[in-house]
């Protein structure tokens, strides 16, 4: 499989669908579909100007078992010190998806839904805001194959969930259910399987009529606020509303607030 075959990217109504296409394994990650996620936001980049707001999904009922434990065995077959250097390869890749996913301009979206495991959690979490279906099975699922988490799972589950529940998830990566994840602040919404694809698509649409401005700044300004104490972040944020302010975004809503109508926003 090509990673343009194991990652697909459809760009439509200023709304980019990334849809993760190895059902047959659960879209469980492997070095296509790293290439693939790799090249799907490098169009992105290419596209953004024309992107309103990014969706992630996957294909055949579930959303991400993982990391592909059969590349994993296969390194057991070889040399440690080849092993670990060609993991330690792979796992640069991964890791720029999750920075280059947390850096994007643009709201993103993870529509889950299945089993959520492993890497799937790290993927989620890097997105600003997910929806499950009420039968989706989440796990963090490392301890299960003897290894410690990666994708930045340590980093955003501390900042979700606490210290103590983020050890409980990883020590023992028991599963949960939908429900739990809302109530950690996992996910944003539970809908029921039929309602998954209408409720993603309606609140894409509505971040994609947003003020592209500023929600870049809104999220660059959430994501660097567990990195700075209060002075820092005041500052940073006294700089961003004077960016916006001088947008003609900030122009269109002032106006459309005083009219009484509904803005409508350009990006600019």
């Amino acid at each position: 499989m090509s990673p343009s075959d194991a990652v697909t990217l459809n760009i439509e109504n200023q709304i980019a669908t990334i849809t993760l296409n190895r059902p047959e394994r659960m879209n469980a990650l492997d070095s296509t579909m790293v290439a693939g996620l790799l090249s799907a936001l490098d169009q992105i980049d290419i596209e953004i100007e024309n992107i309103g707001a990014i969706v992630i999904a996957g294909v055949g009922g579930t959303f991400m078992a993982g990391g592909d434990v059969k590349f994993f065995y296969q390194l057991g077959q070889i040399p440690a010190n080849e092993a670990r250097l060609q993991i330690a390869a792979m796992i640069d890749k991964v890791h720029q998806i999750i920075t280059r996913l947390t850096d994007l301009p643009r709201p993103v979206i993870a529509r889950v839904n299945g089993a959520v495991a492993g890497f799937g959690i790290s993927l989620m979490n890097a997105c600003d805001m997910a929806i499950a279906s009420s039968e989706t099975v989440f796990t963090l699922a490392y301890c299960h194959i003897g290894t410690s988490p990666d994708g930045g799972s340590t980093h955003s589950l501390v900042r979700l969930v606490g210290m103590k529940k983020a050890k409980e998830i990883a020590f023992l990566g028991d599963r949960f259910d939908a429900e739990e994840a809302r109530n950690l602040g996992l996910i944003n919404q539970v809908v029921h399987n039929d309602a998954l694809d209408g409720a993603t698509a309606k609140l894409a649409k509505r971040l994609a009529a947003g003020p592209r401005g500023a929600l870049a700044r809104t999220k660059a300004l959430l994501n660097s606020a567990p990195d700075r104490d209060l002075p820092a972040q005041l500052a940073a944020e006294a700089q961003s509303f004077a960016d916006c302010a001088i947008s003609d975004d900030f122009r269109e809503g002032v106006t459309a607030f005083v009219e009484k109508r509904k803005p409508a926003f350009n990006g600019k």
